[in-house]
């Protein structure tokens, strides 16, 4: 797999090196390349308590990327996945502790269990007050006698930050860090494996299927289960996490383990709310990437009982810029449209055969949706099938309430309702269509003159005319011969759909973007869903209705 680096042995310091030039001068990293990694705050007096962490690379923002006032004060970093030395853990001891002491914070790993408890030794013989928690919150493997730590240790680095940076003693500092280990649990699910730099992919997750408890650093997780959407997915992972739960508000942390989409973790964090562990779940961090593994596209939720002393340390501000912060979870906020847009709803009415003739043809698009996306990826976005059909769904759901009875009223209805429920630049040119062929109508055209008006309207907003490989290109020829009847309308509409597979220089619409390779032997998304409505109407399946 193609990745953005130059070589795998110089990608965690050319990365760290990166990301401390955008640092703004707040960060700094120890003379000790390649074999000592080290990030460390420039503003550190060694008066507090020194939080240091790490691991391996990989989990990008962790470590490095949450040094700073109110959270770490060094970061130990390793090769990707790899524990750091114990020179490098002890390097970084060395750095920040003075006499108030450091406080270890470690993910439960063999090989991080060892080199920082052996630091953590050495630096005690150099007579420094060095104390060390293990944070153990993967719920995933119940049996396992030592769970792993996964993205619960931000909660460890945030709590404990925020009290030493207030100047609480090492003690203190210690205590409430192992009161947060024995709260957190945490578990992630994801629909892909992760790519570790210049390492085959390893593809073990079965199509149609999501990976449970698995680990960040790509280990296999406790099960693959059938995936089909956010909803169900989320549930999966409450109902490991809800058993684990203690009375009272908690706080969770949502974490985008590495190519998640921000969309589509928007609607996971709407999904963990709704659940029914949703009513104890008072704060939320994120969501957002925080402890990654490296590209890996799943998630993890973690959840910490919280008390009032707690909400105040994770809500305190910190400089790091990937802590995302922790806010108050509320009500969706709705307010009303402003004046002027507010829908003008027409006056309903019944025509059981425009009823019936508006479902039919709806349908056409709700069938063709996946066959017109496939056409749309070769010139555009691949959504034209999906954007007709999500139109054509909500045109069926407002047949109650439009003017069926009315031809002219009822164009104008239609054009509103696809303003409305219609998105991208179809939506706004079929809105104008039906709308000047209402106008057209209530001046006395019949129905071909006033789709004729419409499309003339069309033209002079959208630019496009015919031959720019659009669905003009099928709508034109097809009115153009409507008077003959819906079969020779039909036909032009079917002719000039597949002139547009040899239209290889599209002058409007977004394959006006696209090359000419990419669209040669390919007809228009738009033009297609025209010939195919036609064709449908010329059919033996569509009865005369209007």
């Amino acid at each position: 797999m193609k990745q953005f680096i130059n070589t795998k042995e110089n990608l965690v310091t050319e990365a760290i090196d990166g990301a401390l030039r955008t640092a703004g001068g707040r960060l700094a990293r120890l003379d000790g390349y390649p074999h000592i990694k080290v990030v460390v705050r420039t503003d550190w007096d060694k008066s507090k308590v020194a939080l240091v962490s790490g691991g391996g690379s990989g989990h990008e923002p962790s470590h490095a990327g949450f040094v700073g006032q109110g959270m770490l004060t060094a970061a130990v970093c390793g090769e990707v996945f790899a524990s750091p030395s114990v020179d490098a853990v002890l390097a970084g001891i060395l750095a920040v502790t003075g006499k108030a002491g450091c406080l270890l914070i470690v993910k439960n790993y063999t090989g991080d269990r060892l080199n920082f408890g052996l630091a953590a030794e050495r630096a005690r013989a150099f007579g420094l007050k060095v104390n060390m928690v293990i944070v153990d919150d993967d719920i995933a493997l119940p049996d396992l006698p030592q769970a792993r730590g996964v993205a619960g240790t931000l909660f460890v680095h945030k709590i404990a930050g925020a009290l030493a940076d207030r100047g609480a003693d090492l003690d203190t500092v210690t205590q409430t860090a192992h009161r947060i280990v024995e709260g957190v649990v945490s578990i992630g699910m994801s629909l892909d494996t992760c790519t570790i730099p210049g390492s085959p992919k390893e593809n073990r997750i079965s199509a149609g299927k999501a990976e449970l408890g698995l680990g960040i650093h790509g280990e296999a997780g406790i099960e693959q289960v059938d995936f089909s959407n956010a909803r169900d997915a989320m549930e999966m992972v409450v109902d490991r996490l809800a058993p684990n739960l203690s009375p009272g508000p908690h706080a969770a942390l949502l974490n985008n383990l590495g190519s998640t989409t921000p969309l589509e973790m928007a609607v996971l964090a709407e999904e963990l709310t709704r659940s029914r562990i949703g009513s104890q779940i008072r704060w939320l961090v994120g969501p957002a990437p925080m402890m990654t593994s490296l590209d890996m596209q799943g998630f993890s939720v973690s959840l910490l009982p919280v008390s009032q002393a707690d909400e105040g340390a994770l809500q305190a501000p910190v400089a790091p810029w990937p802590w995302p912060g922790c806010l108050a979870l509320g009500h969706v906020p709705i307010l009303p449209l402003p004046d002027g847009l507010t829908p003008i709803q027409p006056l309903p009415s019944k025509n059981p055969e425009t009823r019936r003739f508006i479902e039919q043809c709806c349908q056409v698009f709700i069938d063709a949706e996946s066959d017109l996306n496939a056409l749309d990826a070769k010139s555009g976005d691949g959504d034209t099938g999906s954007t007709l059909a999500t139109a054509a769904k909500a045109m069926i759901d407002a047949l109650d309430r439009l003017p069926l009875a009315d031809l002219t009223q009822l164009y104008r209805a239609i054009g509103i309702e696809l303003s409305q429920t219609m998105g991208g630049s179809s939506g706004v040119l079929l809105a104008i269509f039906f709308a000047a062929a209402g106008d057209a109508a209530a001046s006395g055209r019949d129905t071909v003159g006033a789709l004729k008006a419409g499309l003339d309207r069309v033209q002079q907003v959208g630019g496009a005319r015919p031959g720019d490989r659009t669905m003009i290109d099928a709508l034109f020829p097809a009115l153009e011969a409507l008077h003959d009847g819906v079969g020779p309308a039909a036909a032009a509409a079917r002719q000039g759909a597949d002139a547009t597979a040899r239209i290889t220089r599209a002058r409007a619409g977004r394959a006006s973007y696209v090359a000419e390779t990419n669209l040669s032997g390919h007809n228009d998304p738009g033009a297609e869903a025209v010939a195919r409505l036609f064709e449908f109407l010329a059919s033996d399946e569509m009865a005369p209705a209007t």
